[in-house]
């Protein structure tokens, strides 16, 4: 099936503020985006979750990373709305809008973990060929070195991931 070429990607590093590893690099390419511009093809390093990053704590009112689904980012804005419920709604008009075709191709959301877990993509739909290509094109490179795939699908589950804004939405997890 022709699909059209993956044109807008976003690097999202502080879904959680004290996740540092994405954080650095989201800064450093803010910086340096020659490192990781490619003809052809638009790369926005992005901060999340700024306020959380400041403070050094995982989130500030609720958990960024679960809140972008529809009732939160239809969520009229009033002043007691949550932090990252608001933000949530930033990015998704910056990057989205969710489940539209002007929504960017691809969102790679990199975490942290304390489990042993190593460097381990995270994949949504097993259904997405790109992602899946994506995924082999860079075991590949990786290796000997491993680099797990996890599958989080659930049929019934919609996914109210940072990185679900995207078409084909990534996380990558590293200890």
């Amino acid at each position: 099936v022709d699909k059209p070429p993956v044109r807008r990607v976003a690097i999202f590093g502080g879904t959680h503020g004290n996740e540092l590893s994405g954080v650095f690099l989201v800064k450093h390419w803010q910086e340096n985006g020659a490192e990781i511009q490619r003809t052809g093809v638009e790369v926005k390093p992005f901060l999340t979750n700024p306020r959380a990053v400041k403070k050094c704590t995982r989130y500030i009112d609720c958990d960024l990373n679960r809140v972008f689904d529809p009732e939160n980012l239809g969520r009229t804005v009033v002043e007691d709305i949550p932090y990252e419920v608001r933000r949530a709604q930033e990015i998704n008009h910056i990057f989205g809008p969710k489940g539209s075709d002007d929504a960017y191709d691809l969102i790679f959301d990199l975490h942290n973990t304390t489990s042993n877990m190593g460097g381990t993509l995270i994949l949504e739909n097993s259904r997405d060929d790109f992602t899946i290509q994506m995924f082999h094109y860079i075991k590949t490179a990786l290796a000997p070195e491993r680099c797990p795939v996890l599958l989080i699908e659930h049929p019934s589950l919609k996914y109210a991931t940072t990185r679900s804004v995207a078409k084909h939405p990534v996380g990558k997890y590293e200890k």
